[in-house]
Order: structure tokens, then C-alpha cells, then sequence
């Protein structure tokens, strides 16, 4: 009896163990994670449970490695040209940035992340060097640039078929992607995914949208009912949003725009303009005299579903009416989404992607000498040295800036220096085009870590350690790839101001709160700060400190002290806080002309312009209309 239990305790054991490497070695198809409309539970869950989090090899073997192992990964000597060095002059000095990684949200994961992708693009800068790279594979990269536009027509799915377009270079603000369909089959349910790169190892990616429609109601209700929500490895399943909203009064905004239209639920009946009056009475008869809800999809009617990519989140619009809304979560963020797929009860007609970001073809740039990077000067240092934060996909916005502030005498001449400051995508081709834009222009300094928004402090501390370790400039500037600088109005506040230390100058506020709801972009906790208040800060999108300011920055961060805050612009102003309670005397010195949020005639600075608005502005400059804006915010 005893030998008949241990050979059933045995055989189940075997059992077991098939059953988990078929579970790691077999995603579950077309499905990727469960069906197209459970409720949201993960059918992987109890094995990842019993699974330690760790970093694996692409083989799928589980392997530990150490932070050390990472460290050296990323901050190894390589044989670099001097084009090739400059563009790390900063990544060598934050060697030790991941002895404080934990201080941020996913910061440890962030560099840990960014080895990967970094050896991938070294092991491809050296095969080309090397020669081993041949003439088809050469063809095969060019047809592979980060292309505007992408589209599948006549792309029919039918009952619970799979559509996946592939997206190479990720998403940017202004990116959309339109899907025309026809909600039909059995339930009319359908879903479409916004899914990012997997992790080795992981055979499920990341959904930075998950946008499902119920046209029959769920568990929950038995109304039609979208709901939104994110999947990651490491957090599984979100809350979810749901629309029509269950509690209407706390529909909050994003980008201006609600998370749920209020009309979505009401009364009212969905009728497709398309279609012909005997259509809408036969429609109608078959409903009878019942009051239906208003539903923006309705099961045989086609549908035009747009998602479009704004500054805080997704935006969805069905037959060109705005439906939902849903901000960005932490870690999933747009530039990160390689691939749409869309499954379920749904025919599909075409799928176009556009607005895509796109990098420029430096080879037949008749301007391009004009638009590279002028040498750091050797013998008198700049007088002000500007950072600008930066995506590694935002190509668009780098050219727009080059062609136009840029172009000031002054940093054409190098009294003032400019660089952008970027960390690493998590798609090997887009580094590749990164890589080759800054041996191109010369302005970029790459940043040892995944780019996530919530790490932006540590390039606050890059611009920093940039401006005075290698640019031994007189004043350091920050601000963002999206904002038109007139340096010319920046150098003359300066010289008027006449202060050559202890300086902040920018759009100062001096009596802000932390936000404490959980729902704000700018959540910060009592732990973060206990604080009723902030010290003074400057807004983000342009502030000036002296040198001996952001050479106490670098300082403090390389003996343990400086306060890592994940709202940069506040964390500034928490470091010169911290160094006026050490002795510091601090100006705080304020322009209002300096905007947060778009552009206003006269501006210092202009936030939030697109490409195309910056280089309006700049032909404005160019014709002598002064500071004039050109448009809307966008």
C-alpha cells in the first residue's frame, strides 16, 4: 500500500513538473493571457506565484543576476570613437546611480532593464564594425526605419480570429491608431491591446491599454460596458476603469477630456448615420417601443474607433464622438507600445497607425552641418549650458528644436551649450536610430536606465553634473524637448539679474501643496513628504540655477545626501531649500513670461508646442514679428 501511494505521489510530482514547463515554454496562442472577456483574472497566476522574481535568460532559464553583474554590463570600457564618447560623458559619471535606485518608483528595475538593451546595441555597433554584417541584412534594416505611417487593409477577423500590427518605434504624443470594424458574431465582444516589448523570459508582454468592450454586460453588469485597464508582469492586472462609470461623480479628466462621456450610458439610441432609413426602421421594429441606453458600438454596425496618444493619456473617439479616457500608468507609458492586437466578435475592415515617430535620414539632409552640435569650447567655457529632457522616439521634436532655438548665434558660437538628455527604449531599433543620431549631431547624452516618467529626477541630477563637470558653464538650464527657448530673452534676464550664485530663475511658486489624492498624476504621500508645503520651486519646462548650485547638486548626490524626489522641478527647489538651511543665500528670481502651459505673445518660454508650432515660431523670430504664437496648445 505504502509503494501504491509513493508511486501516486511520484507520477503526480511528474505530473506537476510537465505541466509547469508546458505553462512557461507554451503561451497560451492568440489568447496571450486569458480570454478576450473573462473579467481580468490571469490564468498564470498561481504559477508565478510559486515562481521568485528574477531576471531570465531569452532561453527561458531562470537565472539571478546580481546588480554588480548589471553594473559592469553597462559601465564595462568600450572601444568608442570620439563621436561615440561624447555622447556618454554624463552615463560615465552615474556609475553609482543604482546605489540609491531604490529612493524612486522602479528605479532598480529601470537600469536593470536598460542592460539588455544596451548589450544588444553594443553586440550590433560591433558586428558593424567589424564588417560582419551583409548586404541583405543591411537591406533588411533600412526596410525596417521607424516608418509615419502603417496600415492593413481588407484586415478581416471573424469570430474570435487575432490582428496584430506591429509597431517598430513605439508611440509619441500625436500618435493615433484607427481601427474600422464591425462588432458581430455570437456577443459582438471584442478587445483591443496596446501591448510593449516582453522581457526575456517572459512569455506574456506588458498591455499598456486594454481596451474591452462588453456589448452584453459581465459579472458586474448586464449593460453594454468598456473597460480599460493594464497588465505587467510584475503587477498584474490594474484597477479597472469602467465606462459608463459606476460612480459617475468621481470621473476625473485626462488631457482635459473625461475618463467616461457622461452620454454613454444615458438614454438615447445608437443609430449609424450610414445607414439607409429602412435600415433604421427595421432596427427600430425589431427593438420595439423599448428605450434603449446610449452605447457608442452596437453588435452589426460598423464602427470607427480612433485611439490617439496626448500629453497625460489615450484618448478613444468612436465615430469621431471623444468616449474615453485613460492616463498613463506607471512603467507603461506610450513610447513602450510595439504592437496592436485586436481579438474577438469583431470584422475588421482596416487598422491604420499614424503619426508615428520618425527618424530623419541624416544622409540627405542638406542642412546637416548646420544642424550638428557645436564643439564645447576649450578655452572659455560657455556661459549657460542647457539640458533637455528627452524620449528615445521623440526624433520629431530633437529635429525641431535643432532647426530652430538651436540656431541662435550664441549657440551656434558656443556661448551657450545644448544637449539632450535620454535614456534607452526597450526596442533594439530604436537605440540603433538613437545611436546614430547622436554620432550624427553630437547633442545627446544617453542616460544608463530605461526611460521611464517617473525617473526624470535622475536627469535633473544628469544636467547637473553635465553643465559643471564637463561644460564648466556659469548658469545651468533645464527643459523639455516640447518647449521653444528664446535664448536670447534667457541671457539677457541673466545679465540684468546680475547674480552669479545662489541663483533659481524661472516661473517660481512659492505657496504649493503635495497633492495627496491618489488619483492625481502628482500623488505624493506623507512618507515622500510630511510637509504641509513646498519650498520655493521653479516650473519644469525652463528654470536657470547658478553654478555653485548645481556643483552642490552633484556633490551631495555622490556623498549619499541629496534628496531623491520624483518631481524634479520640486526637487530642485527642495536641494536649494536643503543648501539655504546649510548657508546658502538664495535669489529666487521669477519671470512670468516663462509659461507652464502653452505659448503667450511675448514669451520666454513656451510649453507644450508641437513640431510644427516651434518652427512657426521660429520663422516669426526669423521675419521679425517678435514673439508671437502661432496656434493652439497641442
Amino acid at each position: 500500500m505504502k509503494k501504491w501511494y509513493g508511486g501516486i505521489l511520484i507520477a503526480s510530482m511528474f505530473m506537476l513538473l510537465i505541466l509547469r514547463y508546458g505553462l512557461m515554454n507554451n503561451p497560451i496562442g492568440d489568447g496571450y493571457l486569458m480570454n478576450a472577456f473573462s473579467n481580468g483574472s490571469n490564468p498564470l497566476e498561481w504559477v508565478q506565484a510559486t515562481i521568485p522574481p528574477v531576471i531570465k535568460t531569452p532561453e527561458n532559464s531562470v537565472q539571478v543576476i546580481s546588480t554588480d553583474t548589471v553594473v559592469f554590463s553597462l559601465f564595462a570600457r568600450r572601444n568608442f570613437s570620439n563621436e561615440e564618447q561624447t555622447s556618454l560623458h554624463t552615463w560615465n559619471l552615474l556609475e553609482h546611480l543604482i546605489d540609491q535606485a531604490q529612493l524612486l518608483p522602479n528605479g532598480v528595475e529601470a537600469i536593470k532593464e536598460a542592460a539588455s538593451p544596451w548589450n544588444s546595441l553594443m553586440d550590433s555597433i560591433e558586428e558593424e564594425k567589424s564588417g560582419y554584417t551583409n548586404e541583405s541584412s543591411k537591406k533588411s534594416g533600412k526596410e525596417k526605419q521607424c516608418p509615419h505611417f502603417i496600415n492593413k487593409v481588407n484586415a478581416t477577423v471573424h469570430k474570435g480570429g487575432g490582428l496584430k500590427l506591429r509597431l517598430p518605434c513605439g508611440l509619441t504624443q500625436g500618435s493615433s491608431i484607427t481601427i474600422i470594424g464591425i462588432p458581430d458574431g455570437l456577443l459582438g465582444n471584442f478587445r483591443i491591446d496596446l501591448t510593449g516589448e516582453a522581457l526575456p523570459g517572459e512569455p506574456d508582454p506588458p498591455i499598456i491599454l486594454h481596451y474591452n468592450v462588453r456589448l452584453h454586460g459581465d459579472k458586474v453588469t448586464e449593460d453594454p460596458v468598456i473597460v480599460q485597464n493594464t497588465w505587467s508582469t510584475a503587477h498584474d492586472w490594474g484597477e479597472e476603469e469602467r465606462c459608463p462609470s459606476p460612480t459617475p461623480e468621481k470621473i476625473r479628466k485626462v488631457d482635459e477630456l473625461d475618463q467616461c462621456n457622461k452620454i454613454v450610458g444615458g438614454n438615447g439610441t445608437r443609430v449609424a448615420s450610414m445607414h439607409s432609413e429602412v435600415s433604421r426602421r427595421s432596427s427600430v421594429a425589431h427593438e420595439g417601443s423599448m428605450n434603449r441606453r446610449y452605447f457608442p458600438f452596437k453588435q452589426g454596425y460598423l464602427s470607427v474607433v480612433t485611439l490617439r496618444v496626448g500629453t497625460e493619456g489615450i484618448q478613444t473617439s468612436i465615430d469621431g464622438k471623444h468616449i474615453t479616457s485613460f492616463a498613463y500608468r506607471e512603467t507603461l507609458e506610450p513610447w513602450l507600445v510595439s504592437e496592436v492586437r485586436i481579438s474577438g466578435d469583431m470584422k475588421l475592415m482596416s487598422v491604420v497607425a499614424s503619426g508615428l515617430p520618425t527618424s530623419e535620414d541624416s544622409e540627405h539632409a542638406i542642412d546637416l552641418e548646420q544642424l550638428k552640435s557645436a564643439p564645447l569650447p576649450s578655452k572659455k567655457p560657455p556661459h549657460l549650458f542647457i539640458g533637455v529632457f528627452s524620449t528615445a522616439n521623440n526624433f520629431k521634436r530633437r529635429m525641431a528644436v535643432r532647426r530652430t532655438w538651436m540656431q541662435y548665434t550664441d549657440v551656434r558660437t558656443g556661448n551657450v551649450a545644448v544637449r539632450f538628455f535620454v535614456g534607452l527604449h526597450k526596442n533594439q531599433l530604436v537605440n540603433e536610430e538613437l545611436w546614430n543620431e547622436a554620432s550624427t549631431y553630437g547633442d545627446i547624452q544617453l542616460m544608463p536606465f530605461v526611460d521611464y516618467y517617473n525617473l526624470i529626477t535622475w536627469k535633473t541630477l544628469a544636467i547637473c553634473i553635465f553643465g559643471t563637470e564637463v561644460a564648466s558653464a556659469k548658469y545651468v538650464m533645464k527643459t523639455d524637448d516640447d518647449a521653444f527657448v528664446r535664448v536670447d530673452e534667457v541671457l539677457a534676464s541673466l545679465k540684468r539679474i546680475k547674480v552669479n550664485s545662489g541663483l533659481l530663475y524661472g516661473l517660481i511658486n512659492s505657496d504649493s501643496q503635495p497633492h495627496r489624492s491618489t488619483d492625481s498624476k502628482w500623488y505624493i504621500s506623507l512618507e515622500e513628504w510630511p510637509e504641509e508645503k513646498y519650498p520655493p520651486w521653479a516650473h519644469g519646462p525652463g528654470y536657470v540655477v547658478s553654478q555653485d548650485i548645481a556643483k552642490q547638486v552633484y556633490k551631495r548626490y555622490k556623498e549619499g545626501r541629496l534628496k531623491i524626489f520624483k518631481l524634479e522641478d520640486v526637487a530642485m527647489g527642495i536641494w536649494i531649500s536643503e543648501m539655504q538651511k546649510e548657508g546658502l543665500k538664495v535669489r529666487y528670481e521669477r519671470d512670468e513670461k516663462i509659461y507652464n502651459e502653452g505659448c503667450k505673445d511675448g514669451y520666454t518660454v513656451a510649453h507644450y508646442q508641437g513640431p510644427r508650432e516651434m518652427l512657426c515660431l521660429w520663422q516669426k523670430l526669423q521675419e521679425g514679428d517678435g514673439a508671437r504664437c502661432c496656434g493652439e496648445r497641442k
